[in-house]
């Protein structure tokens, strides 16, 4: 928390206790630089983090070590790229992350050796860390802010406005979070006139073709969808559960988003399954290969990820 240095208090208070009727002087005596230690203690930083831990920084981070793509976007979009000393195995976008460091992956082993040689002054870790990981680095004399994931875009603007805090990168976060809002609000006004909305299949795994994967509620895969028009067919159901065929078929959807297209999904694929030849997405050529990285990662690229859901499910509003 920023406070007052010590010495304008001193100087507040020599000013208000000045003995006597003695007139003021006619010109304030020039102030001394502030102390190193002053300056250290007005630029720290105390956040709770999402494992409800206090974490404090002497000063915004300058050795930062990302364990999350999504962390990794965040810091990028807000400035801070140029910050970051290490980053996790699968952070491979902006095309500059792809250069930093390779530490290791949160789901297989990190590479703790190498994380303490590159002397971070902050690790960034989130939800695909477990508190396990958040120890064990704490252990090795690190300092690690866990960052929950946010159940909302309003609460993905937080995320970006925390990181920034952390990194003394808050004037660039503040003009990001702006811009975001226009765009989530230019979509908005597209879609709020709409009185129907069409149902939507949305596919993330079909390594068993008989029961993919997908996204249902509490997740932002659904929370987009609904938001750019459209009504996912599995939003009565938690996380992410296994549809069967017959599910499928019996809710018939509008559209068919292929999360899983840079996995070998294609629209073909889909059209062979028993008795989805006869799917109105199907038969209206609405099976649509998406980028997942857009609504999977709780980072800014989810308004990119609402924009293109829109133009989807909704073209006829983007011309």
């Amino acid at each position: 928390m920023f406070r007052k240095t010590f010495f304008l208090t001193l100087l507040l208070a020599l000013f208000l206790g000045a003995c006597g009727p003695a007139a003021l002087p006619t010109q304030m005596p020039a102030t001394a630089a502030p102390t190193e230690a002053q300056v250290v203690a007005d630029s720290s930083i105390t956040l709770t983090d999402g494992l409800d831990r206090e974490v404090k920084l002497d000063m915004p981070a300058q050795k930062i070590i990302s364990l999350a793509p999504s962390n990794t976007e965040i810091l990028f979009a807000i400035g801070a790229g140029a910050q970051v000393v290490g980053r996790d195995q699968l952070s491979d976008y902006p095309e500059a992350a792809k250069s930093v460091q390779d530490v290791g992956s949160a789901f297989e082993a990190l590479n703790t050796e190498l994380i303490v040689s590159l002397e971070p002054d902050l690790i960034l870790a989130a939800e695909i860390n477990t508190p396990e990981q958040v120890k064990s680095l704490e252990d090795l004399g690190l300092k690690v802010y866990y960052l929950k994931n946010p159940t909302t875009i309003e609460g993905m603007y937080a995320n970006l406005e925390i990181v920034a805090k952390l990194t003394g990168r808050e004037s660039e976060a503040a003009a990001l979070v702006e811009s975001l809002k226009a765009r989530v609000a230019a979509v908005d006004e597209k879609i709020a006139p709409i009185s129907s909305r069409m149902n939507v299949f949305y596919e993330l795994d079909a390594t068993d073709p008989a029961k993919p994967y997908t996204a249902g509620k509490g997740t932002f895969i659904s929370l987009l969808l609904e938001r750019a028009g459209g009504y996912n067919i599995a939003a009565d159901i938690d996380g992410y559960p296994q549809f069967s065929l017959e599910q499928v078929v019996a809710a018939d959807p509008a559209f068919i988003i292929l999360g899983d297209s840079a996995y070998g999904a294609t629209p073909e694929s889909i059209a062979l399954r028993p008795g989805w030849e006869n799917l109105s997405a199907v038969k209206n050529n609405q099976v649509l290969p998406f980028d997942d990285n857009l609504v999977s990662r709780p980072g800014p690229r989810l308004v990119d990820g609402l924009e293109a859901l829109a133009k989807l499910l909704r073209p006829e509003l983007f011309k």
